[in-house]
């Protein structure tokens, strides 16, 4: 341990390098997530390519105390501070970045800029959620590895990861959801506007900060000063007003102290991959093999009968299929999944693992129809004409005669497809399905290592895709022998 600690600090970066770096190249760089939406960073519908939101307009105000301008770079929130110990992408990163003990063990933190509350909101019928402590069992959505998540696993709810802040709210609505907990600012723009939807309570507070990369501390104490400068001057509080963030216990941040910055960062933990870890491995596979099943036995019939209509239905059947084909395959399968759980929630209500389902076997049955498809016609057109000629009808002809000779030709690409789904299946997490790689991304922050949860991560894929490739091996040998 103590020679990886010594490697670490021999490659990582100078003892202040960083203030040197970022006035030597005249920008402030700064990651975060447009993703994230109003009053944080967004962007600006009349200026394409800029952003706006008090953020911006912080980073602007730390840019000019430095004497550089700040430039933000657009990261998914989720990766911001493996991205910012990369390195190269950008100097901090800002974007309600909130101090938590799993981070402070990776990155240096400034003072805190904001005050935040943790604010919970059910549905305006169910007058049951009172507070944290009936949230056991209760699914309760949230931002995945923020500090609402871990307050929510310490309270024996059944915490739901997102990605976005607005579609918690929309689950909420649907009753996917029994509640979502997140910081006061998301909720008030998203959450409370709703009609609805009703505030239980303020359960928790916590401080956004500004990350910087181990080992430039001297860009750290720049930034805490300026900070302090803009904060004592009342822009900081001026830049809340205008967003509408301000209220009167964001006065602790205009007379906050190094002493209060070394006390909120000196509550430190570590996590490791421990088997409580892997056990929510196992579940998390077994939630991927289970979509993937799932979506392939919807996706197999379908797309035979979508090939059949091509190939043998009269002409606007076959032509309603080929729109269905070209239309499936032409779209991102993650578009696909969006507007199926969200964009239809309206007129149709599915589950997430439901939508999972539906969303890849409806999307796949479009690649299944062209393999089915190449393989009806890989079989001698005389075949079927001999069939036909002896009286069999038409539907007994290409089930007897044509569909078990195609089924033989298109075996290895159905098997592909069904390897391809396995690992497709990890995009289902945008609607809130805690599949494999989500586990992994989750797991990676909080033991604050990537290689072996990705390992792990790896085999457990591995161990589900070698089987089927060697299962549909030995099947092809059979048939080819019959």
């Amino acid at each position: 341990m103590g020679v990886w600690l010594l490697g670490a600090t021999a490659c990582g970066p100078k003892e202040g390098a960083g203030l040197e770096r970022v006035r030597r190249e005249g920008v402030l760089r700064w990651g975060a997530d447009a993703q994230g939406g109003e009053p944080y960073v967004m962007e600006d519908p009349e200026h394409p390519g800029r952003y706006r939101g008090f953020e911006v307009e912080l980073a602007d105000a730390l840019g000019r105390e430095l004497g550089v301008r700040a430039e933000c770079v657009q990261n998914d929130w989720s990766s911001l501070i493996p991205s910012l110990e990369r390195g190269g992408s950008f100097d901090v990163a800002m974007n309600g970045m909130e101090i938590l003990p799993s981070r402070a063990m990776r990155v240096l933190f400034t003072r805190p800029y904001y005050l935040f509350h943790l604010r919970l909101m059910a549905r305006q019928d169910d007058t049951s959620l009172t507070g944290l402590e009936s949230l056991r069992g209760r699914r309760v959505g949230t931002l995945a590895n923020s500090q609402a998540w871990a307050l929510l696993h310490g309270s024996g709810a059944q915490a739901i990861p997102y990605e976005g802040v607005q579609e918690p709210y929309i689950d909420l609505e649907q009753g996917r959801l029994d509640a979502v907990l997140m910081d006061d600012i998301i909720a008030q723009r998203y959450g409370m506007p709703r009609p609805g939807l009703r505030v239980v309570g303020d359960v928790g507070e916590g401080y956004y900060a500004i990350a910087v990369r181990p080992g430039e501390e001297d860009l750290r104490q720049a930034l805490d000063d300026a900070l302090d400068r803009i904060a004592r001057s009342g822009e900081l509080r001026a830049i809340f007003r205008r967003w509408d963030v301000d209220n009167a216990a964001e006065q602790r941040m205009v007379e906050w102290t190094q002493a209060q910055t070394r006390e909120v960062l000196s509550h430190t933990s570590t996590s490791r991959l421990d088997w409580n870890q892997v056990r929510l491995f196992l579940q998390a596979s077994l939630v991927t093999l289970g979509v993937s099943v799932g979506a392939m036995l919807l996706a197999i019939p379908l797309g035979l009968m979508l090939a059949l209509g091509r190939l043998h239905g009269p002409k606007w059947v076959g032509a309603l299929a080929s729109v269905y084909v070209e239309l499936l395959r032409g779209t991102p399968v993650i578009l696909q999944l969006y507007v199926l759980y969200y964009g239809l929630a309206g007129v149709l209500r599915l589950g997430p693992l439901s939508a999972a389902i539906l969303g890849l076997g409806l999307n796949y049955a479009a690649y299944e129809a062209e393999v089915y498809r190449a393989g009806m016609l890989a079989v001698p057109k005389g075949q079927l004409e001999a069939a036909l000629a002896l009286g069999m009808p038409t539907r007994l002809a290409l089930r007897r005669v044509v569909i078990p000779q195609a089924f033989r030709v298109a075996l290895p690409g159905v098997t592909n497809d069904f390897i391809a789904l396995l690992k497709d299946s990890s995009l289902v997490s945008v609607i809130s399905v805690v599949e494999l790689t989500k586990r992994m991304t989750i797991t990676a922050v909080d033991v604050r290592s990537w290689l072996l949860p990705g390992a792990l991560c790896a085999v457990l894929y591995l161990a589900m895709s070698h089987p089927l490739s060697r299962l549909a091996r030995a099947l092809e040998a059979k048939l080819e022998r019959a």
